[in-house]
């Protein structure tokens, strides 16, 4: 279910063997997204469970379950910053109510980051992935 923009991130995961050059690739990913107003860094947007400062501003078009989901993010640490990165080239452009079919343990996975995250970004990571599913099922009125 994976869109085309996270299958090129894992497939350069594949090519990449070292982890240093894998988290330069992560960093690299985080620079490349937009900022967010400060202006919308407010409580309403903020993901609780991160360690970092984390903000999450969903973009939804349409109504209901067909309506197309986008988000903006932004984190003050670099390696969140490019972990948003990533769950923007997953979710992104889906339907709401195929945000709420993806895998994220699963897609996330094959990409090795399980194993390679302090558990502090683990448990940030499974909060931005929880935050842009309720966003989801918001929007789908579930």
């Amino acid at each position: 279910m994976a869109r085309e923009a996270f299958e090129e991130i894992a497939e350069t995961f594949e090519f990449l063997d070292d982890w240093e050059d894998r988290y330069r690739h992560v960093i690299e990913l985080g620079r490349e997204l937009p900022p967010l107003d400060d202006a919308v860094k407010v409580p309403a947007t903020k993901v609780e469970g991160c360690a970092s400062q984390v903000w999450l501003l969903p973009r939804i078009e349409g109504e209901g379950p067909q309506a197309t989901f986008d988000f903006q993010g932004e984190s003050d640490a670099m390696i969140v910053q490019g972990l948003i990165a990533i769950l923007h080239a997953l979710y992104s452009g889906l339907t709401v109510e195929d945000v709420l079919k993806v895998d994220a343990p699963a897609e996330l996975g094959r990409l090795g980051l399980n194993d390679h995250l302090s558990a502090q970004r683990s448990n940030g990571l499974r909060a931005m992935v929880e935050r842009i599913r309720k966003l989801a099922g918001e929007a789908v009125g579930a």
